[in-house]
């Protein structure tokens, strides 16, 4: 009898993200599930059970993990924003090390790496998205490397209104949706500029009117890399604006969470509320909900070495055009959210893998995609669920 794999999860044990999946493994997944903490991968090489299906989770929501990963020589303040690209260059290492366990392994990843670092990496996503043809906002070629360069590319692209993000931030940290209007200028942000002019990320939205402020703020984030978009205006949906997260699982979406608020980001940590999808989808109409789904595969589609990923989607006033505006490696945590069949987010990924929806590719050190340790072989599921 051959034994199923063993299911390694790379994560920080003790976070929600790593007990929800193994509470959704535990009736699951056939075989035994290890959890790979990132303490361990960050700091030196690491093994693998021979022919296991890796699971890459989040780094997240660990100081420990944080400061490792950016090579710094103290844990960053609670929200302080600081050393992103270090981070980034850090989380790449990391990886890399993680698939040379895989090699040696033969094991199958269900988070392709390279994916991981592109999805963490704004400018690098939205050009990948933009040369498949995935509706995407216009951005700027080149990063601003101050708030001069900002200032002066946007005036040569006659654009007054754009959202500046960090290259390689997450969950709308340094995020600044700035108007400028004759000699005006406003920054909605969740960033909280201190007086020794350190960045942290807020969970109260704030508003900047004066320009030193912002340009302290983009000073201190340029050099990490920004990524300039132009203003999408959203739909609405009463006296909120709206957009969508639409979690994709082996190329069909399967869970979506109208995200609204009242300002112009609408991240839910940041105090916004979930909307209502059925009402979303009767402003819609019929049609451009599923164009607007088919486009979250498509943006998936980009990544075909992940069994997830999640997909920000802005409908665009009047419902007549949507635009892309982010794919997360790690956007599944969406806590009681289920898909028709009733299964939660990790629950819909543990069911693609049994019934052999998603092929990953392999890297088997003397051996072929179907050896010993593969997750049942399929194609990438190519519906759409309405």
């Amino acid at each position: 009898m051959t034994l199923p794999p063993v299911l390694v999860v790379v994560g920080n044990p003790d976070n929600r993200r790593v007990t929800g999946f193994r509470a959704a493994a535990a009736g699951g997944w056939p075989g035994r599930l290890e959890v790979l903490p990132w303490r361990r991968l960050v700091t030196g090489p690491v093994r693998l059970p021979a022919g296991a299906v890796v699971r890459i989770d989040s780094p997240g929501e660990d100081a420990e993990v944080d400061r490792l990963l950016r090579g710094a020589a103290r844990p960053a303040e609670h929200g302080e924003i600081t050393g992103l690209a270090a981070w980034h260059r850090g989380l790449g290492d990391a990886l890399d090390r993680l698939a040379a366990a895989a090699r040696a392994a033969g094991a199958t990843l269900l988070n392709a790496p390279d994916e991981i670092r592109t999805m963490f990496d704004k400018r690098a996503c939205h050009a990948r998205l933009a040369a498949a043809g995935v509706p995407v906002p216009a951005a700027l070629p080149a990063a601003p490397r101050d708030y001069g360069e900002l200032r002066a590319a946007l005036r040569a692209a006659g654009w007054s209104r754009v959202f500046v993000k960090p290259a390689h931030g997450s969950s709308a940290s340094g995020v600044l949706a700035l108007e400028l209007a004759g000699g005006r200028i406003r920054a909605t942000t969740s960033v909280e500029l201190t007086t020794g002019g350190r960045l942290f990320n807020s969970l109260r939205v704030r508003t900047y009117q004066a320009e030193r402020d912002v340009a302290a703020i983009v000073d201190r984030l340029a050099p990490d890399s920004l990524h300039v978009e132009r203003w999408f205006p959203k739909a609405g949906l009463g006296d909120r604006a709206v957009d969508l997260r639409v979690l994709v699982v082996a190329g069909e979406p399967t869970h979506t969470v109208v995200r609204s608020s009242r300002g112009p980001l609408t991240n839910l940590h940041l105090g916004n509320a979930r909307g209502d999808l059925a009402a979303l989808r009767a402003a819609m109409g019929p049609a451009a909900y599923r164009s607007a789904l088919d486009t979250c595969a498509r943006a998936a589609g980009c990544f075909p070495g992940s069994l997830h990923v999640a997909v920000d989607l802005l409908p665009g006033v009047g419902w007549r055009r949507h635009a892309v505006a982010e794919v997360n490696a790690f956007g599944d945590l969406l806590p009681g959210l289920r898909d028709d069949a009733g299964r939660d987010t990790w629950a819909a990924q543990l069911h693609a893998l049994r019934t052999g929806r998603f092929t990953a590719p392999r890297t088997v050190r003397g051996a072929t995609a179907g050896g010993a340790g593969a997750v049942p072989a399929g194609r990438v599921g190519s519906g759409v669920a309405a």
